[in-house]
This record gives structure tokens, sequence and C-alpha cells, in this order.
């Protein structure tokens, strides 16, 4: 019920920004409607799996890869109505799509699990008070998500410091110039690689046993170590004089995608999973904390790019994938039997 109410509190914010002097009124809608939708819709895909069931992660690279369509797609179809035709146009067609949204998940709504539907006052699991070993797996969760933050500075930067030296010092010829191409470049690769991804796995887990959540974050950090190697590396092989040619950028984007598409996705299944029932919404919700910090991480070391060498800046970046990967194989040991949803609580109980 509360993510139907977050769904409608954005079409109506939506709606709202197409009048003027409602302005204030349609982000208040839209800020309460986000904060209802966002962790619950989280928690609900996550609900359709059991704790051991690997799709999990899989159900969550989907997830993702939808998001990417709607990020492409959205800019183009309202953002076009807005500067062609109308502002008031372009909010409305977002309000309109965002009620057909709220119809296809009621449609769909009857295939999630019985307790997912009961409310928390019908259901008694959500009525009983959390244990220590509940309060342990909060903790663990909490601990990840600064964690989550410096291991997510590469792919944050893309915005910021990454495009000011781009425009600087790559050769956009083949990118009309323009180093904003470079992000649709990136949203490109992100796109393919979490459909890549995402097949890769399924593919391997018909012949293979599948990396539980945690190893695949493990490796995904070796692919985002990569992506900043291929920076410092272009910044260390840059000609005097001369421009960085494509070929760096490009293998950038590539490796950091791939890395993207095993960091991200899995760790919010990773969140749903451990995530004890009574709290699962309010967890994910703090999950996307990691995002705010890691904006902010990357706000003060992008205005270390003008006063330290290149090749310096960005092993900074290096270094902060270095640790996301030692961290998640610290978790990968010491919580491993929490983590892959074997053992859960004795786990939580030994180490607590």
């Amino acid at each position: 019920m509360t993510l139907i109410i977050g769904g409608v509190l954005m079409a109506i914010g939506h709606f709202l920004m197409a009048i003027e002097s409602a302005f204030v009124f349609a982000l208040l809608a839209l800020l309460f409607g986000v904060g209802a939708f966002k962790g619950n819709i989280a928690t609900q895909v996550g609900a359709l799996y059991r704790p051991s069931d690997l799709r999990r992660a899989m159900a969550f690279q989907i997830f993702y890869i939808f998001i990417n369509v709607s990020v492409i797609i959205a800019p183009l179809i309202s953002g076009t109505l807005g500067q062609k035709v109308g502002w008031h146009y372009g909010f409305g067609c977002a309000g309109v799509v965002m009620v057909l949204g709220l119809i296809i998940y009621l449609s769909g709504r009857r295939h999630l699990p019985a307790e997912e539907l009961r409310a928390p006052s019908e259901d008694s699991k959500l009525r009983e008070p959390l244990t220590r070993n509940d309060w342990m797996c909060v903790i663990y969760l909490i601990i990840l998500i600064p964690v989550m933050a410096i291991a997510l500075l590469t792919n944050q930067e893309i915005f910021n410091a990454y495009l000011v030296w781009g425009d600087q010092q790559f050769d956009l010829t083949l990118l009309n110039n323009t180093s904003s191409w470079l992000i649709t470049l990136d949203a490109a690769l992100s796109f393919s690689m979490l459909v890549a991804v995402a097949a890769f796995w399924k593919w391997w887990s018909l012949k293979h046993r599948e990396p539980d959540e945690l190893s695949k974050m493990i490796i995904g950090s070796f692919f985002t170590i990569a992506g900043g190697v291929c920076l410092f590396m272009a910044a260390l092989t840059q000609p005097h004089g001369g421009k960085i040619p494509l070929f760096w950028p490009v293998m950038f984007h590539l490796m950091n995608s791939i890395g993207f598409a095993h960091v991200l996705p899995i760790s919010l299944a990773l969140f749903s999973k451990i995530a004890p029932k009574q709290l699962s919404a309010t967890v994910i919700g703090l999950y996307y904390l990691a995002f705010f910090i890691a904006n902010a991480v990357v706000g003060w070391v992008g205005g270390l790019y003008s006063s330290l060498p290149t090749t310096t800046f960005w092993l900074i970046h290096i270094a902060s994938a270095a640790f996301g990967l030692v961290a998640f194989s610290i978790f990968k040991i010491v919580l491993g039997k929490r983590m892959s949803g074997t053992g859960a609580r004795e786990q939580a109980e030994a180490l607590s």
C-alpha cells in the first residue's frame, strides 16, 4: 500500500509541475512519493525469491536494466515535449506515464507473495520484535554503506572532474568534439553490460555453481580497478602537447560498466536478502545513502583535480576501488554464511 501511495504522490507531483504556481507542492509530492516508492519497490523485487535463491541477483540486474532504459528514453520523450511543445506538456507526459506504470504494477501485483499483500497488522512476522541477531544484521549492512560509497568513487566521478579532464585532454573528434557525449557512451555501455553480465551468469549457472552476491561484488571490484588503471594509463601516456586518444576512455567506460553491473544491482540484492523483514524497506532506503555519501566524497576529491598531477588524481580512484575489493573480501570471509543465506541466524549469533 505504501508503494501505491508513493506512486500516486509522484504522479500528482508530475502533474502539479505543469502548474507554475504549484511548484513547491509539486516538489513536496515528488519527494514524499519517491520516499514511499523507492525502498518498497526494491523490497518487493527481493521478496519474490527465497534467501538462498541466487536468481535474486539477476532480478535486480533486470531491475537496473529497465531503470537505465527509462533514463535513456525519458529525456527523449518528456524532454523533447518540454523543449519543442511546452514544459507543461513535458511534465504532464511524465504524470501520464507514472499513472500507466501504476496500472501495470497493480495488474501484476497478484504475483507477489501473499505476505507482501497483507497489511502489517495482518502479518504476525512483521509485528515480532527484532532479535539481537536481526540487529546485528542491520549493523553489518550499515557498515557496508560507507564501504559502498568509497567503492563508488570512480563511477560517480564520471559526472564530475572526469568530464572537465575529457573536455580539455581527450581527442573528441569522433564524439562531435563534445565531452557530454561521453555520458551517452557511458549510458550505452552501462545498459549493454548489465544485459551482458546478466546473460553471462545465467549461462554460467547452467553448467557451474553461480557465485553469491559478495563474490560477484568482488569480481566487479577488479573491473572497477581496471577502469581506474585505464584512466591512469591515459594520463601517463598522453603525448606532450597532444590529445589522449579515445581508446583509453572507451576501455575505461567498458571496464567500469562491467564493474557497475557486478556491484550496484548485486549489492541491492544483498541488502534485500539479509535485511530483517520488519525493517526491509527502511534498510533498502538506507542503502541509497551510499550514493549521497559517494557524491559528497566525489565533490571533495574532484576539487583536488586542479592541484594534483593527473596520474595521482586517478591513483586515488584506483585506491578507492581497491579499498572496496578488500572490504568486500573481508565481508565475504567473516560473514560468508550470513551473506549467502545459509546458516543465517547461527552465523550472526556466533559473530555477535
